[in-house]
């Protein structure tokens, strides 16, 4: 491997966020050149593997494993081995587990390298139509403490704010929005890059009508800008 160093190295891998033709050449070529994966969820990282016909160990490797499992991947890094770290979709770290294991690498003195690809941030900021040279992300909202303080903050800046959202809390959410913000506007990403693909745009309260009325498009993941006119 070209981009290994003598002490093993850590690749943090973008994977697709729904179409598998999204997986770059280079991080195909860096998961077939590693030692193992390392995987939030293994079954899902065992699918993407198969579809590209790669053989390689999936070792799980979440936001709940335990720190003595970590110190072990950070040891075995030092005496050599590499490792592609990846998540269920998207770029790991960016609302994605990951975080603590680079941290400990990079205290071990362990190279990490991203490879960059997939990103439901990038993908709608390049559809927006706006003005995004300076943005505010804010990841996922709380479930319930802290909610309206997040959507009041959202509300209260004077960049687009973009975040994520679950079909579980999203019309719940669009209605505080609108309540606290109603002369704001929204950009919608549903189901990027896949079959389903839908950008909705408009006022807060446009945005929830529609979904209102048309509650079988409330599913999959979204992301949301909401920006002043």
């Amino acid at each position: 491997m070209t981009e290994q160093s003598t002490t093993g190295r850590l690749f943090m891998v973008a994977t697709p966020i729904g179409n598998l033709e999204d997986m770059t050449l280079r991080a195909l070529r860096i998961i077939r050149e590693c030692d193992a994966v390392l995987a939030e969820d293994t079954r899902v990282s065992g699918r993407l593997l198969r579809h590209y016909e790669i053989s390689k160990p999936v070792l799980s490797c979440h936001e709940h494993t335990e720190e003595k499992k970590l110190f072990r991947l950070v040891e075995e890094m030092r005496a050599g081995k590499v490792f592609a770290y990846v998540t269920d979709a998207g770029t790991p770290g960016l609302s994605d587990p990951g975080n603590k294991l680079v941290s400990m690498a990079v205290e071990a003195g362990i190279p990490v390298s991203p490879i960059p690809g997939a990103s439901a941030l990038g993908a709608i900021i390049s559809v927006a139509g706006i003005d995004m040279r300076e943005f505010v992300f804010l990841g996922f909202p709380p479930h319930k403490k802290g909610r309206e303080t997040f959507f009041k903050g959202a509300a209260a800046s004077k960049y687009p704010v973009v975040y994520y959202e679950s079909p579980h809390r999203v019309m719940k959410n669009l209605r505080l929005l609108g309540e606290i913000a109603p002369e704001k506007r929204i950009i919608v990403g549903r189901e990027l890059t896949k079959m389903f693909e839908e950008i909705v745009r408009g006022s807060v309260g446009e945005a929830s009508a529609y979904f209102e009325a048309n509650p079988g498009k409330v599913k999959g993941e979204f992301v949301v800008i909401a920006y002043s006119a």
